[in-house]
Parts: C-alpha cells; structure tokens; sequence
C-alpha cells in the first residue's frame, strides 16, 4: 500500500469538507425557536377531547377514552416530562388491556360487583390495574404533565 502524496491532497479536502457537511446538515439546528412547538401545539389540539373524555361517565372509562390522545401527546412529550407520560400510557394501557382479556365492557364493570362468571384471576387483573392507576406515582406524573401544559405551553391540558 502506498503512503498519500501530494496529488492525494485535493482528494482529501474533498472528502474532509464532505464529511463536515455532512455533520452540519444532521446535527444542525431545526430553525425553530421553540422546541416545544409540535408538543404544545398537540397539547392545544387534544384539550377539548381531553375535557370531553374526562368529563363524560366514569373516571376510570374516561381515563380510557383519553388513551389515543395520550399517546400521541406522550409520543411528542418533551423529554423531562417524557418519563411521566409513559406512566400515564402504561397505567391507562394495563386497564384497557385487563377489562379487554376479561371480555368485559368498561361502561358496565362495576367493582363491587364483577359480572358472574368472570375468573377470579382476571377480577385481581382488573383490580391491579385500577389501584396502580389511582396510585401516587400516577397522580404525581398527572399533575407534571399538567403543569408542563400550563407552564410552557401556556395552556391547560384539561384533565
């Protein structure tokens, strides 16, 4: 193998400069001035959904109906609040997924009396997931959320 020469100079510039182009075009700045754009502008776009989900039956089948519109505020959430969005997903998530595998309509579920029939190992699924879903750490990534909402985005979320 042969040591570069001076006629491999132009060539090497080229592929330098290319490199830092390169480097330039996919580390360089999006143009905004807000990072929090796309995230607060989905926050204004979800409010009224929120509101009506929450606002609407119970808290629990609320909660339900506002999973969509968590999900995507959690997929845009900046990433200090990221973490709390995940625990609303997740907690929201395991109810859904606990009243579906008992085949159990979240309307028409009442705790203090589960449909007759119904497994006993789905009813503590059930149970499970409705007490971490009224847990502290659940009220505590709730309310950050929320304030994220007021603070930066000047917005409430609606919750």
């Amino acid at each position: 193998m042969r040591r570069p020469g001076r006629r491999d100079l132009p060539l090497l510039v080229l592929v330098l400069a290319a490199v830092v182009l390169v480097g330039v075009v996919v580390l360089r700045d999006t143009g905004r001035e807000d990072p929090f754009e796309d995230y607060c502008a989905a926050v204004v776009d979800h409010r009224s959904e929120l509101g009506a989900a929450l606002t609407t039956g119970k808290q629990q089948t609320g909660l339900l109906r506002a999973l969509p519109a968590f999900e995507d505020l959690a997929d845009k959430s900046p990433e200090d609040i990221r973490a709390d969005w995940r625990i609303v997903v997740e907690r929201v998530s395991g109810l859904r997924d606990a009243l579906a595998e008992a085949g159990v309509d979240p309307e028409s579920y009442d705790a203090a009396k589960p449909p007759e029939g119904l497994d006993p190992a789905q009813v503590r699924a059930i149970q499970t997931a409705a007490t971490r879903l009224a847990a502290a750490d659940m009220a505590t990534a709730l309310g950050r959320v929320q304030q994220q909402a007021r603070d930066v985005c000047k917005t409430p979320l609606s919750l």
